[in-house]
């Protein structure tokens, strides 16, 4: 353990370096994964049919290849094709269309989940699309994209070890380089379990603030505290729960004045004449 721990230290620079080229490839995997995430989100609810129709297809074609070939495709297969992609690009690329593909369904959920009252109001305004879902429904429907959208960030986190496999120094490669220097498996394998599980909850905690602060500015919740920020329900929970919120209609006030079958005339809201 001592011998370990002895390479532990003398090999720190390059975990360090490996953990930050993960976070590099979470941070960067993730901005492309939203922006394509709307992107085909928006195109899948649009009226041309022939949007729609290129949505679907990119989306179910990345959705349902291995992130694990798309790397590989990408990283070895590409450059025989004449476009030879630096190994770190051709990961980002990868998480950004996977993940992205999933994204998008959670976009086009989260939008179509908008109370339909909601869409007749901006019509009733006659506000323009783009004004309607800038002002009114893109910010209701973020609240509830935020929740899957944590869930798929951890999943993106948990997939960067792959990027290994196509020379991508981060920190499994690292770390694979550590167990060979000791030949401690257990120890090493271990030591990156934790660093994974803290680099998540770290991700995690930002969703769990990112989620409050949107609430918040919907008037759903109040000022955002520490007791949101490490709730212990889930992400899943938290979304039903607002999604409750924001749907549950008021008990219509002529419901609550109606008047008992055996009350009198004088018994009435208006107090007067039964005429």
């Amino acid at each position: 353990m001592l011998d370990f721990l002895e390479s532990l230290r003398f090999n720190a620079p390059e975990l360090a370096e490996g953990l930050l080229v993960t976070v590099q490839l979470t941070l960067v995997g993730a901005a492309g994964a939203l922006l394509l995430s709307f992107i085909f989100g928006l195109m899948s609810l649009s009226g041309n049919i022939v949007l729609r129709g290129i949505s679907r297809v990119i989306v179910e074609f990345f959705r349902g290849t291995s992130l694990y070939v798309q790397m590989f495709w990408l990283a070895f297969a590409l450059p025989i094709l004449g476009y030879k992609l630096d190994v770190f690009f051709c990961a980002v690329v990868a998480l950004a269309l996977n993940y992205g593909a999933y994204g998008s369904e959670v976009v086009r959920g989260a939008i179509t989940a908008v109370p339909k009252a909601q869409w007749e109001a901006t019509v009733a305004l006659n506000m323009s699309p783009l004004h309607r879902m800038r002002r009114v429904i893109m910010p209701q429907a973020w609240v509830g994209m935020i929740p899957p959208f944590n869930n798929l960030l951890i999943q993106l986190i948990k997939s960067t070890p792959l990027a290994a496999l196509i020379l991508v120094f981060e920190l499994f490669y690292r770390a694979n380089q550590l167990r060979s220097s000791t030949g401690n498996t257990v120890a090493t394998y271990l030591m990156v379990l934790i660093v994974y599980f803290l680099l998540a909850y770290v991700f995690t905690l930002a969703m769990n603030a990112l989620e409050a602060a949107a609430s918040a500015r919907l008037g759903r919740a109040g000022k955002p505290s520490l007791r949101q920020l490490f709730r212990t329900h889930s992400s899943d929970e938290a979304a039903a729960d607002e999604v409750a919120a924001a749907t549950t209609a008021p008990k219509p006030a002529a419901e609550s004045e109606k008047v008992p079958a055996d009350a009198g005339p004088g018994s009435r809201p208006n107090g007067g004449d039964p005429r």
